[in-house]
C-alpha cells in the first residue's frame, strides 16, 4: 500500500515508521528540510520538501497513486485543505488529525474517512485512567459505542481452567460482551478462540463490550481474584 503523509512532525514520522515496519511504502511531505532528511535517513520513507497543500508538490509525491493519505499538519485549516485536495485527486482512504471540534463537520464534508481528535483522545484516556485505574488503555469504536479491552488473566482468577463457553454462560459475565481473542502466552500469537478454548493462568483475552458494561467486566474479574489486572491495547 502506498501511503502519503502530510506533515513530518512527531506524529507524522512515528506513523511513517510504523507503517514501514508493517511493509507499506510511505512518503512524507513537509516544508522542513531537516525533517525530510530525517524521514529519509532514519525512518526509511520517501520525503518531499514543500507544502503538503501545494498541488505541484502533491503531484510530485504521487498523490494520484496513493492508497491512503494521512493529514497530520500543524493546523486544522491545513489538514482541511489537504483532505480536500486528496479527495479531489481521487484518494479513497483519507485520515486526518483534528485539534478543534469545530472542524469535525468540515473535515467529514471534505472527504475524511477517519478523524482522530487529539483533545478527545487525551481526555478519554485520562478519564479512563481515573475512573478505571485497572485499565491501562482501551480501543474505542463507533464513536465510543463499543470498547475492546485486552485483559491479562491472573494466576488465581476464577476463569482460569474454564472454557470460553462456560465464561459466556456465567451470570456475572455482562450480557452482550464477547471474548474475541486469546493469547496463551505473551510471546505467542493472538488466536481467535472458540467455545472450547480453555483459559490458562497468565494468558490474555480480548473482550468486546459496551461502555456501560465496563464496571461489570472489572467487577467480574476483581471478584474472582485480588490480583491486579492489566488492560492494554
Amino acid at each position: 500500500m502506498y501511503v502519503l503523509i502530510g506533515g513530518a512532525g512527531l506524529v507524522g514520522l512515528s506513523l511513517a515508521h510504523k507503517l514501514i515496519e508493517l511493509g507499506h511504502t510511505v512518503a512524507v511531505i513537509d516544508i522542513d528540510r531537516n525533517a525530510c532528511r530525517y524521514a529519509r535517513e532514519q525512518v526509511g520513507a520517501m520525503a518531499f520538501e514543500g507544502s503538503a497543500v501545494s498541488t505541484e508538490v502533491l503531484l510530485e509525491a504521487g498523490i494520484r497513486k496513493a492508497d491512503s493519505v494521512a493529514a497530520v499538519l500543524r493546523s486544522d485549516a491545513l489538514n482541511l485543505a489537504l483532505v480536500t485536495l486528496a479527495k479531489h485527486y481521487g484518494v479513497s482512504h483519507i485520515l486526518t488529525r483534528m485539534r478543534h471540534r469545530d472542524f469535525a463537520e468540515p473535515l467529514r464534508f471534505a472527504g475524511a474517512n477517519h478523524i482522530v481528535s487529539t483533545v478527545d483522545l487525551a481526555v478519554s484516556t485520562m478519564v479512563n485512567a481515573i475512573e478505571y485505574p485497572q485499565v491501562e488503555s482501551m480501543m474505542h469504536f463507533e464513536q465510543g459505542q463499543i470498547e475492546v479491552l485486552k485483559l491479562a488473566i491472573p494466576e488465581s482468577c476464577y476463569v482460569v481452567g474454564r472454557s470460553v463457553a462456560e465464561i459466556a454462560q456465567d451470570v456475572r459475565f455482562p450480557p452482550g460482551s464477547l471474548i474475541i481473542g486469546y493469547q496463551p502466552h505473551p510471546h505467542m500469537d493472538l488466536l481467535i478462540p472458540n467455545g472450547s478454548t480453555i483459559l490458562e493462568p497468565g494468558s490474555t483475552v480480548l473482550i468486546v463490550t459496551k461502555p456501560g458494561s465496563l464496571h461489570q467486566i472489572i467487577d467480574f474479574i476483581e471478584g474472582c481474584s485480588s490480583s491486579s489486572i492489566i488492560f492494554s491495547r
